[in-house]
């Protein structure tokens, strides 16, 4: 899927740096394709090149950002049942898939459909562009996630939307360790080794 996908929008090696820049892919399953597309074209949720669509299909939508070309390449469900006539000899059931999916052509692995993508600013790779700040908690949101309610800027986690509820904030005597020079003597007598102090550092590129 990854290879086809790359080659339609005329990248053929997607992970070398003047073609990475190139290159976002929409994945539309969080199963193993996600993973796989991820290794081949060598896109990354950190590097805002993967994006996730969770739509439950097995699909995935291939953009060159420079030409705007871009394919969306879909696993057709043929292709497993046909998989003990391109590799008979093979008794096993999945070994017999993945050999014949070697062996099948792209047509029978994969519909591919040209489609129109306009990806906006705030989703390109690359630094921030936008940021807002929650009018009732303080929290900064980046990229354009703030949610207006009543004429008021909110985070997500502020409305009703947010996937999880009843947020708690919590503390713990380590969470306040600093560095001093020795070690500190726990309770018990060990001591804990010295920790980096850059550990919590944030991503510089914010």
């Amino acid at each position: 899927m990854a290879m086809l996908g790359c080659r339609l929008i005329g990248l053929d090696e997607p992970t070398r740096h003047d073609q990475i820049k190139k290159l976002i892919v929409y994945v539309e399953m969080d199963r193993c394709t996600a993973d796989a597309v991820a290794h081949v074209t060598g896109v990354k949720l950190g590097r805002r090149s993967l994006k996730f669509m969770d739509y439950g299909i097995m699909a995935a939508t291939f953009v060159n950002l420079e030409t705007g070309a871009a394919y969306r390449v879909i696993s057709t469900e043929e292709a497993r049942s046909l998989a003990s006539s391109y590799a008979p000899e093979i008794g096993q059931k999945y070994p017999q898939q993945l050999e014949a999916y070697k062996r099948m052509p792209d047509s029978v692995l994969f519909r591919v459909q040209q489609v129109r993508i306009a990806v906006p600013d705030e989703d390109l790779p690359g630094p921030t562009r936008y940021k807002a700040t929650c009018s009732r908690c303080g929290q900064v949101v980046r990229d354009r996630r703030e949610v207006i309610e009543d004429g008021r800027t909110l985070c997500r986690p502020c409305t009703d939307d947010a996937y999880y509820r009843d947020g708690r904030e919590i503390t713990w005597p380590d969470m306040n360790w600093k560095p001093n020079g020795s070690p500190t003597t726990a309770a018990n007598g060990d001591q804990i080794e010295k920790r980096s102090s850059n550990a919590g550092e944030q991503c510089s590129s914010e």
